[in-house]
């Protein structure tokens, strides 16, 4: 039997950190990135306006299913992080119990003001993908100051989108929560311990 580690939570709590320290640990693990996705697509196709941006996000959501779907039939074992909500989850429960894999949610949480002001930076920063921020995007385009951008989200808009969505109660199979309010309290390696021993147990029947 497989794994599939979902690295879950609110936005801005760092999963892609969190999802380089675990493969750190266990480098085997194969990622299947909605945000990477998205990006790509972003660049490959650009888009006018919100129809033609939504367009193309439902095409990555069915994209990231069939990515999701070849890796499980190729039995390899998959790290995905991503803020899952019900959306999502009647899908991967299903190919789960198709592919017979081992479900792990690693659900991270936080203070909603820190993370707001975790999101607003990571936004505001160059490296961050332009796409997330703008209605209208091609590739290759640049915005110098990106506080100008019209899809940043309010502090009330996050707030919002965090307690009503179920970001922070995502969970299937076994759960790893851990609160990353305070990054330097984070314990990565007995995460990484109790990944392993929950892999173990499956590598065990």
């Amino acid at each position: 039997m497989k794994t599939i580690i979902l690295l879950a939570g609110y936005p801005g709590t760092g999963k892609t950190y969190m999802c380089n320290k675990i493969l750190s640990k266990f480098p085997y693990f194969y990622i299947v990135s909605q945000d990477k996705i998205k990006e790509e697509n972003f660049d490959k196709y650009g888009y006018k306006n919100l129809e033609e941006r939504n367009k193309i996000i439902e095409k990555c959501r069915d994209e990231f299913y069939r990515i999701m779907e070849e890796n499980m039939d190729k039995q390899n074992n998959i790290i995905s992080d991503y803020p899952f909500s019900e959306k999502q989850k009647s899908i991967i429960e299903d190919l789960s119990i198709k592919y017979k894999y081992k479900v792990i949610t690693i659900r991270l949480i936080a203070d909603l003001e820190v993370l707001y002001k975790r999101q607003l930076d990571r936004d505001l920063d160059e490296s961050r993908h332009l796409s997330h921020i703008m209605s209208s995007y091609h590739k290759g385009q640049i915005l110098k100051d990106r506080r100008k951008a019209d899809l940043l989200v309010s502090h009330d808009e996050f707030i919002n989108r965090c307690k009503t969505r179920g970001y922070g109660e995502f969970q299937l199979g076994d759960l790893i929560e851990v609160d990353v309010t305070d990054y330097s309290k984070i314990d990565y390696d007995n995460i990484n311990e109790q990944i392993g021993k929950l892999i173990g147990k499956v590598e065990a029947i």
